[in-house]
């Protein structure tokens, strides 16, 4: 049979509401009594309702990450370093995938599960600005990413067009002209392929170099077969190229893959950057080059801006903080499928 609080309190000899007191931190309770209750505590292995108590104080200790897809290695890396932020101010993640499709986001706002939880860290793809409404509830909330703009809450992202600019002005600097694009997604206006086609775009324009359209390749989903399929088809097409930018690191690997088929060299045919730095990028063949674009900063800043929320919820009263947008920085990651073997960034 468990130890109940009772047991405590009989070994003690004192009351079932000064254990609890003990329990819950309560500062009135002198220094002989709180030291009773915590030697009978540890004779007995009493382990405290922690549920009960966290929701006695208006909180759960659980928190969502509601995702994409876990397949894609940078949103597994990302809700890694989540659950390490998270643990750091004693919380724990329910992990959420919405494989991208709007009635499941739509859900994750407001379905049942959020009761669960204190509050959630969400990166929307299928949302859009008309959804916006949808993003307007009354807990606490972190947005991740591109997706939607406006829509009052914390927001923490990436400097997409200023590292896509970095990625391909590094391709530029080694003296490559006809760059290639992948993971364009026709007609996107929001989102993380429409502003890293802008760096693109960008920094070709700012070296004078001409934009070939048939340079720029549209994907779906960005994983390593689609980038695979898209290399294949821009090599079977004979449209001249030396380099690539490809807008994730798994359409980059793919690429890699398809590059290799083709017998082409890397980097002497054809030089290659991704974005996300994913721990595979390092172990390709090639070594990667790639954008980081400040993982850990994210994770840390998105579960630090919701647990200061859920305090001022918990605590009540006063004006609420302004909410907060946070563009992480992003470092270039200069490797072998750019600089070739042996050799170091300028």
């Amino acid at each position: 049979m468990a130890t109940t609080m009772q047991d405590v309190a009989r070994l003690a000899g004192v009351s079932v509401k000064t254990v609890s007191n003990v329990i819950n931190d309560y500062p009135h309770i002198s220094p002989t009594t709180r030291s009773k209750v915590e030697k009978a505590i540890g004779q007995l292995g009493y382990e405290p309702n922690l549920t009960a108590r966290n929701l006695r104080r208006g909180r759960t200790g659980l928190i969502g990450l509601a995702l994409p897809e876990l397949k894609l290695p940078y949103f597994a890396e990302l809700a890694d370093s989540v659950i390490v932020a998270a643990e750091k101010r004693g919380l724990r993640v329910l992990i959420e995938q919405t494989n991208s499709e709007r009635a499941r986001e739509i859900d994750v706002l407001h379905g049942s599960v959020r009761h669960l939880l204190d509050g959630l860290i969400f990166s929307p793809l299928a949302l859009g600005q008309e959804d916006v409404r949808q993003l307007r509830v009354d807990y606490p909330l972190v947005v991740l990413g591109e997706r939607v703009f406006d829509h009052g809450n914390d927001h923490v992202t990436m400097s997409n067009v200023e590292a896509a600019r970095a990625a391909t002005t590094h391709l530029i600097d080694l003296g490559r002209t006809r760059i290639a694009l992948i993971g364009s997604h026709a007609g996107e206006v929001v989102g993380s392929a429409a502003l890293r086609e802008r760096g693109y775009v960008e920094a070709m324009i700012r070296a004078g170099l001409a934009l070939d359209r048939d340079l720029i390749r549209e994907t779906g989903l960005w994983h390593r077969e689609t980038g695979a399929d898209a290399m294949r088809e821009l090599i079977s097409s004979g449209v001249a190229f030396d380099a690539v930018f490809a807008m994730n690191d798994a359409m980059a690997i793919g690429c890699l893959h398809a590059l290799h088929e083709a017998g082409l060299r890397i980097p002497e045919d054809v030089a290659v950057i991704g974005f996300d730095d994913i721990e595979d990028a390092a172990f390709t063949s090639p070594t990667l080059s790639t954008i980081s674009p400040g993982r850990q900063q994210i994770a840390d800043e998105s579960v630090e801006l919701l647990h200061r929320r859920i305090e001022a919820k918990v605590k009540g009263g006063g004006e609420p903080e302004q909410f907060v947008r946070i563009d992480a920085d992003f470092e270039l990651i200069a490797r072998e499928s750019t600089l070739g073997r042996g050799q170091r960034p300028a």
